[in-house]
């Protein structure tokens, strides 16, 4: 007989991977139908659509894993799955990076003459680096081919089995170190981003306080609103690479409370964070009320 935990894990990433799929559809549906409508689409709006489809694919990846954790579907793994894996990852990780620049970029006050040089150019930027990322992670997935599958058979079936962990061998270190920065590399930018956001919403809001705005002035709510988004996000995407970083350091064993909960905490941040990008995106949020049967009864 299932144990409790288990069952109520398997619930909630049921959950989790319908309320990703619904959300991030949504959100390719809306500006897929504006793109024809229009035949354009904003650079913002495309970079969302970007991140969407990619984050439909890892809910997709993530529920698997799930099952395949619980016992309830056999573990596969062979080389083509794994670069597929890494490609969608990355590109997921990568464009939710350049998010947090544009957001970034966009909302905060810097008195810099390269950030003034960033806020003009970004948007016209922005296609270029979601092709250049793409491309990016391609090369890098089909390059790190052979040492990928190396990794992910050690630290993979390592995370599945009970007898222990294996050390990672037959890769160079030249090539983990290599290895190492690639993955590192969004983090790091996406942290100098969003912490120079937090910091410019926070000095901003902290000023509106002090002033005889005072804390009732409509403007506070709207920054107190993008100071927790941003939070948010900040928080979802920390935990993932955390997540990513203890089953490749199969730290993590199965079928253990603990780790069915950071994988829960893994698969969270695509379908959470997209919910947060629809409610904080007007054109988003005006296109769910459309569909909510109470905004067409007060109509």
């Amino acid at each position: 007989m299932l144990q409790l935990y288990i069952i109520a894990h398997l619930i909630l990433s049921v959950i989790q991977f319908l309320v990703g799929v619904l959300a991030n559809g949504f959100i390719v549906v809306v500006n897929g139908t504006d793109l024809i409508r229009q035949r354009k689409m904003v650079p913002f709006d495309f970079l969302l659509c970007c991140l969407a489809t990619f984050r439909i694919v890892l809910q997709m990846a993530t529920i698997y894993v799930n099952l395949a954790v619980l016992s309830l579907i056999e573990l596969s793994l062979f080389p083509g799955k794994v670069i597929i894996f890494k490609y969608v990852h990355e590109s997921e990780l990568w464009l939710a990076t350049w998010l947090s620049v544009f957001y970034c970029a966009k909302i905060a006050t810097i008195a810099h003459p390269l950030f003034f040089w960033l806020k003009l150019r970004i948007s016209k930027m922005m296609p270029w680096l979601i092709l250049g990322t793409l491309i990016y992670t391609f090369i890098i997935s089909v390059f790190y081919k052979k040492q990928e599958w190396i990794v992910s058979q050690q630290s993979l079936f390592g995370f599945f089995s009970q007898n222990g962990t294996t050390p990672v061998e037959g890769i160079p270190v030249w090539q983990v170190v290599l290895f190492a920065i690639d993955y590192v590399t969004p983090l790091l930018i996406f942290l100098i981003s969003a912490l120079l956001l937090l910091f410019s919403l926070g000095r901003h809001t902290q000023k509106m306080r002090s002033t005889a705005m005072g804390t009732g002035h409509p403007g506070m709510s709207v920054y107190i609103s993008a100071l927790l988004s941003i939070l948010c996000f900040l928080v979802l995407y920390i935990s993932q690479y955390m997540m990513s970083v203890l089953v490749l350091s199969q730290f993590l064993k199965i079928r253990n409370s603990i780790t069915l909960f950071c994988l829960l905490l893994f698969s969270s941040y695509p379908a959470v964070h997209s919910v947060i990008l629809i409610l904080g995106n007007s054109k988003l949020k005006q296109n769910v009320k459309k569909f909510l049967p109470h905004s067409k009864c007060c109509q």
